[in-house]
């Protein structure tokens, strides 16, 4: 973060500053367990708790000052005061703020999966050309989104930002901090759908991305999602896929089982034979996306195929992973839903140096989609002939168990826990064979897992 005074960081917050108005800032901070001296601290109020209950330590602790909602019936000697209406509303409009002295190509993404896979893959074929800022981990929301922004540096030359929702109006309110010069959204799907009515809900939730794009800025979508080609944006737009209507289309698709994939993107400017080594058709279409926005931005050829090749995911995000005895662990357990877990699926499938297990957990927030996406789940592993689905979670027994039977799955199991599964799953797990962990993630943390069969004597 480039050093601000604490009255400029009042004028973009829009506040009443109580202090030192000349304090330079050049950090801040969320957490009050993490405040270092000079750091600016941002209390957010929450379900659990509220960040305005440790004003006085993150102060104490060093912080040089803080927004607040409410003023502390206190205000320490030396520090400085923002008050404001909403502190996470401060830190959006200070993003936005210091997001406008920046000229450099912004890329906000959006979609129901696949955003920080995307994220990663673009941000590596730009970074062969330019130094680029990308959000760090999943820290997508309205949060994580503008501590991107306030990380840009005068050495970047561009900037790939996710956003993430779980309520309408959550895209629109962080665009107006990010302010893209290209949107990005990657697919459509159930996910969240608890918190909207429908499908078309999250399409038009999504679709606030394109409200805050800047004049003359490019709206790069999912030509094969059949929601996403019902949107005609009002500027620039390149639908991207393998449908024979994508201005950017994926050819000469060879699945390689585990290995990953080869393909080849072919725009009006050229052809680009790519390979990644990460399994599943789904990278060829976000691949295709990724060039799109690398050719608007004046990558070549050469840099966009170094950059493919070098894709690696972000953890726990479909990593196929080599334990002892040839072993392979393909952790995606990061989240899940209906389609992501029927790729995952499909290409568990491809494995055949020996059995085929699928550890799967029960999928959330799919609201009026919840029966049917879990019996859909378990009906494909059953026709797929996965040799074991170890499935976790009252969801899983009540439709995923009964469906995998029906369908013919040979061995297939319901536990009530994530460790249960897990001591199964070892006990089975022989040289050679392959295990899928896939659930979503804040209600079964199969990443725990994962740990541990990393961390386990394998013969």
């Amino acid at each position: 973060m480039i050093a601000m005074t604490a009255a400029q960081m009042c004028a973009a917050a829009g506040g009443t500053l109580y202090g030192d108005q000349a304090a330079v800032i050049t950090s801040l901070s969320t957490d009050s367990r993490s405040i270092r001296p000079g750091d600016w601290f941002v209390p957010i109020a929450g379900d659990r708790f509220d960040g305005h209950d440790y004003i006085h330590r993150a102060l104490s602790a060093g912080g040089a000052g803080c927004f607040c909602a409410r003023l502390p019936e206190e205000l320490l000697p030396g520090k400085t005061y923002i008050l404001v209406e909403d502190t996470k509303r401060a830190l959006r409009d200070l993003a936005g703020g210091y997001r406008g002295q920046f000229d450099l190509p912004v890329v906000q993404i959006t979609g129901s999966m696949g955003k920080t896979t995307f994220k990663e893959l673009l941000s590596g074929i730009l970074t062969q050309r330019y130094n680029t800022l990308k959000t760090p981990g999943n820290l997508n929301g309205d949060i994580g989104a503008p501590l991107t922004l306030l990380s840009l540096l005068p050495e970047h030359q561009a900037a790939v930002v996710e956003t993430g929702m779980d309520a309408p109006g959550q895209i629109r309110w962080l665009g107006q901090a990010v302010r893209p010069d290209v949107a990005v959204i990657t697919n459509i799907d159930d996910v969240h759908l608890e918190h909207f009515g429908s499908r078309r809900d999250i399409l038009a939730a999504k679709a606030e991305i394109l409200e805050h794009l800047r004049p003359h800025g490019l709206a790069v979508l999912c030509g094969d999602d059949e929601l996403l080609n019902t949107l005609s944006p009002d500027c620039e737009t390149l639908r991207c896929g393998f449908s024979a209507g994508c201005g950017v289309r994926v050819e000469d698709l060879e699945e390689r089982g585990l290995e990953g994939v080869r393909f080849t993107v072919v725009t009006d400017r050229g052809r680009y034979p790519l390979e990644i080594a990460t399994p599943g058709v789904h990278m060829a279409s976000l691949a295709a996306m990724a060039v799109a926005v690398a050719e608007r931005l004046g990558l070549t050829a050469e840099e966009i195929i170094r950059g493919a090749a070098a894709y690696a995911p972000a953890d726990n995000r479909l990593r196929v992973e080599r334990l002892p005895g040839g072993r392979l662990m393909i952790n995606d357990s990061y989240n899940a839903n209906p389609r992501s877990v029927q790729a995952d699926l499909r290409i568990l499938a491809h494995h055949t140096g020996g059995k085929r297990i699928a550890m799967l957990g029960d999928m959330t927030e799919l609201g009026a989609a919840e029966a049917a996406g879990h019996r859909d789940v378990g009906r494909l592993a059953g026709e797929l002939g996965i040799e074991a689905l170890l499935a976790v979670g009252p969801r899983s027994r009540e439709h995923m168990v009964p469906a995998a039977k029906a369908a013919g799955g040979p061995d297939v199991r319901w536990f009530e826990t994530r460790d249960e599964a897990r001591d199964a799953l070892v006990e089975m797990f022989a040289p050679g064979d392959a295990a899928l962990l896939k659930a979503s993630h804040f209600l079964n943390r199969f990443d725990l897992a994962a740990d541990d069969l990393r961390r386990y004597p394998f013969p």
